[in-house]
């Protein structure tokens, strides 16, 4: 595998990590039809955690079975497949090698009142599946955010000294913020920040809405005039919030929407300079050959000239 000058360019910014690191972060850059591009899509799986099965997989009964989800983001071109422990062993050794996996490490799920995850995976489960990153949720703004950070920062530190790469989901939720504020535009460039304060190698956050949040930092965003009248705008100050771009950043597809929906969405992370998307829903959920049509055609936006 012959590295493009662009993943080149990305790894460099990871200046403290080992060789191990760089090489699962070059195995995701160059997988797929967008491998070398330094855009990335990727297939995530945790949902039946969150919601439960039924809510996950009845719209499309055939996403139950783990091998199904293995297959449609190996045959849609996808960088990296990401998922809990049970669902990556339910097909570690047939597809093994076939994609880079990431290992979600902590998840949550409908029947609890708080806003906290259980750890449910380990850097050695990670390095025993073969896969590529661990990845782990942060809700900041949660009445648990500290102990999350403080999990990450050890599950981190073990990931890479293993030679592991780290996704972070970044998902500020909490009693001070209602929905709105939950995908405000501040809300979520401060979340994207915290990521990249973790040490996350690729950060996930929700699209940015216009609405500013914090009353700190209104003032900063008016008297300062930062733009967020459009998506493209809100994308390109999330990436600024990611050390400038040095820190590689996708945005979740979030709850079902229309295939049109998701692709404008895909050419404003596109446009703004964020590294693609993490479309989970609203691809497993659609019958196969949907899905395929729908992940074809955000890969070919994110194979355009930005």
């Amino acid at each position: 595998m012959k590295l493009t000058r662009r993943v080149k360019d990305i790894l460099s910014w990871y200046e403290s990590d080992n060789p191990g690191t760089k090489g699962n972060l070059a195995r995701i850059l160059m997988e797929g039809k967008l491998g070398g591009t330094g855009r990335m899509v990727i297939l995530p799986v945790d949902q039946g955690f969150e919601h439960g099965p039924a809510r996950s997989f009845a719209p499309n009964p055939a996403a139950y079975d783990p091998h199904y989800l293995f297959d449609l983001a190996i045959e849609a071109g996808l960088n990296a497949y990401a998922a809990p422990l049970g669902m990556i062993e339910a097909g570690a050794a047939t597809y093994a090698g076939s994609i880079p996996t990431i290992l979600k490490v902590n998840s949550s799920n409908s029947l609890s009142t708080t806003k906290d995850q259980a750890v449910t995976g380990s850097v050695s489960d990670a390095l025993r599946l073969g896969c590529s990153a661990i990845g782990f949720t942060i809700y900041p703004g949660s009445e648990y955010q500290f102990e999350m950070m403080e999990e990450l920062r050890e599950l981190a530190e073990e990931a890479k000294a293993a030679g592991l790469a780290v996704v972070v989901w970044s998902y500020p939720r909490g009693p001070m913020l209602d929905k709105v504020g939950e995908t405000a535009f501040d809300i979520c460039a401060y979340a994207a920040h915290m990521a990249a304060l973790m040490g996350a190698h690729i950060i996930k956050v929700k699209p940015p809405m216009e609405p500013l949040s914090l009353d700190a930092a209104k003032k900063v965003y008016i008297d300062r005039k930062i733009d967020g009248a459009t998506m493209t705008a809100r994308i390109r100050h999330i990436v600024q919030a990611c050390f400038n771009g040095r820190r590689l950043v996708v945005f979740s597809g979030g709850e079902a929407k229309g295939a049109d929906a998701l692709l404008d969405e895909a050419r404003a992370i596109h446009a703004g300079g964020g590294n693609g998307s993490i479309v989970g829903r609203n691809a497993f959920q659609r019958p196969k050959d949907e899905a395929l049509k729908l992940l074809a055609s955000m890969i070919e936006v994110y194979k355009t000239k930005a």
